[in-house]
This record gives C-alpha cells, sequence and structure tokens, in this order.
C-alpha cells in the first residue's frame, strides 16, 4: 500500500508521461510543416516533461520503494516485456536526447536530423509505454 502523502505521484508520473508523448507528436508534425519556432518550443517542453517526469519517479521510488506488479496469467509476460524494453530505453533516451536537444539548439541542424532519427521513436516509445504501465500496475491490476 502507497502511503497516502505519495499516493498522487503514480498518476502525475503517466500525466508528464502523457503530456511528452503529445508534446514529441506535436513538435514532429510543426517540424514538418516548417514551422521551426512552435517545434523547438515543443521539444523543450517534452523535455521539461521528461525531465520532471524523471525527477518525480525517482522521489515516488526512492520514498515508497518498489511496486509489485499483481496481475496474473496473461498479464505477467506482457507487462514485464513491457516495463524491461521501456526501462532499457528511458535509460538509452536520456543521453540521446541531450545530444539531439543540443544540436537543434546549437542550429547543427544536419547533425540534429541524423540523431533524432533514432531519438524521436525510442523517446516516443518510452513516453507511450509508461503511461501503459501505469494503466496495467495501478488501474487494471490495482493494490488494495
Amino acid at each position: 500500500m502507497i502511503a497516502e502523502q505519495y499516493a498522487f505521484f503514480p498518476a502525475l508520473n503517466a500525466t508528464l508521461n502523457g503530456t511528452s508523448a503529445a508534446l514529441l507528436l506535436t513538435g514532429r508534425v510543426l517540424i514538418a510543416r516548417g514551422k521551426m519556432a512552435a517545434h523547438r518550443a515543443c521539444m523543450i517542453a517534452a523535455v521539461s516533461a521528461s525531465a520532471l517526469f524523471l525527477a518525480c519517479y525517482l522521489f515516488f521510488h526512492f520514498e515508497v520503494g518498489n511496486i509489485r506488479f499483481l496481475g496474473e496469467g496473461w498479464a505477467r509476460p506482457v507487462y514485464f516485456a513491457i516495463l524491461i524494453s521501456h526501462v532499457t530505453l528511458a535509460i538509452v533516451i536520456v543521453p540521446l536526447a541531450i545530444i539531439t536537444l543540443s544540436r537543434g539548439l546549437k542550429a547543427y541542424f544536419p547533425q540534429h536530423r541524423a540523431i533524432a532519427r533514432w531519438t524521436w521513436p525510442l523517446w516516443m516509445y518510452v513516453s507511450v509505454t509508461g503511461v501503459i504501465v501505469y494503466f496495467m500496475l495501478y488501474q487494471w491490476f490495482p493494490h488494495s
């Protein structure tokens, strides 16, 4: 059971992940339409949402510890496959996002585009699967 003062963190974290995904998608659409300033603003906001997520996630798990997944049957391998890929790619995406953002802000556009082709889909996957992990852990197979 999660102590009452920390109970809002899982939903907050899922919201921040979902916000990051929405901003990433919007930023991708904007740059495809040639709206560089709006793209830049969306991507900075996506980095901000993801950084805030990471800080809240680390704080929550430092205070509360690990939360056991209570699903059974088919849900267990599905959950752990999503979780393992999510965590692995979340570790990878941190330096990729920093490098991609840095190159964009420095106007190194060919180098920015070259790495963004890898960063964007991985980051989108991490953001979306973060929301899925939340639903599986706290909504579909909740703790009492």
